[in-house]
């Protein structure tokens, strides 16, 4: 059975998968006024408190960044979150420094990352992958991979 690839609920305009030769990105925006960038999109007014901005453009963000901290998910987290095993295993989270733009974006890892492969300064680059499927659907989501040093 063939399954439609779509962006995981609530998740829909974050990142674009990247094709035809291009990386995934995460996509933020860009403040029109004063150039700040936003991750999520900033929609109807500009984050940085010196600015009155309210006009903003999509920006593709870096897809690599280093690790600015890092933990671990022992506990399975309440509804709406789905677990892709039975029993629940712990997965691991990274907060990423981004190559330009100097935003820090939350995420998981990639399948098989543990906190053993983590640590502050780390090279990781941007993945996508399979958070969950139903029978028409594989959710997907933006995750963090360790990149070899």
């Amino acid at each position: 059975m063939s399954r439609t690839r779509v962006p995981a609920l609530g998740a829909e305009g974050w990142f674009d998968e990247g094709h035809d030769g291009v990386s995934p990105a995460l996509l933020g925006s860009r403040c029109t006024t004063c150039g700040t960038m936003f991750f999520p999109k900033a929609q109807y007014a500009c984050r940085n408190p010196a600015c009155e901005g309210t006009e903003f453009e999509e920006a593709r963000l870096a897809s690599s960044g280093t690790v600015w901290s890092y933990t671990d998910a022992r506990y399975q987290p309440p509804a709406p979150y789905v677990s892709t095993t039975d029993p629940y295993e712990p997965f691991a989270l990274a907060a990423v420094e981004l190559d330009e733009g100097g935003l820090v974006v939350l995420g998981q890892t990639t399948a098989g990352t543990t906190i053993a492969d983590l640590h502050v300064g780390k090279r990781v680059e941007l993945a996508v992958e399979t958070l969950f499927a139903d029978d028409e659907h594989e959710y997907t989501i933006w995750k963090w991979k360790p990149v070899d040093e």
